[in-house]
């Protein structure tokens, strides 16, 4: 048959505290400059008023999206309507186009983005120059666009 074990405690009043141990360690290297830092403190550069990324030119283009299409859900300038809009010095020049030359609002359309393009702060006047060549096609819808017709 197998062994019987015991265990043994001894009592002990005090023990000597192992040695500790020595470790050697090296001048720290110096850092080595963030390459982040410059970057973080950087500010980005001011973008012109009436380029693309400026205030006045994305306020216009905010203005734009808020008119919609009377038969069509998506608004006018993610219809792939608006060919572009030049900002200079306050005054808004916006080329656009309608979907077809016998479109109900041909007359009423030119008229409500020079209302609504004019009433945004920083623009003296708005003029809309209704263009037909290129035509519109549906190629010219943004992705926004095509899903919220269901097209993508």
């Amino acid at each position: 048959m197998a062994e019987e074990r015991k265990i043994v405690m001894e009592e002990v009043e005090a023990v000597d505290a192992p040695p500790k141990a020595r470790v050697e360690t090296p001048e720290p290297e110096p850092r080595q400059r963030d390459y982040l830092d410059g970057f973080l403190a950087a500010k980005p550069a001011a973008a012109p008023v009436g380029e693309p990324g400026g205030d006045l030119y994305e306020s216009v283009i905010e203005a734009l999206k808020e008119i919609y299409d009377p038969e069509i859900p998506v608004n006018i300038y993610d219809l792939g309507l608006i060919y572009g809009v030049d900002v200079n010095e306050g005054h808004v020049m916006v080329t656009m186009t309608l979907t077809t030359p016998h479109c109900p609002v041909a007359e009423s359309m030119p008229g409500e983005i020079e209302m609504r393009v004019g009433a945004v702060p920083g623009v003296g006047d708005a003029e809309v120059n209704l263009v037909w060549d290129p035509p519109w096609d549906p190629a010219k819808m943004s992705d926004e666009a095509k899903l919220e017709l269901g097209m993508l």
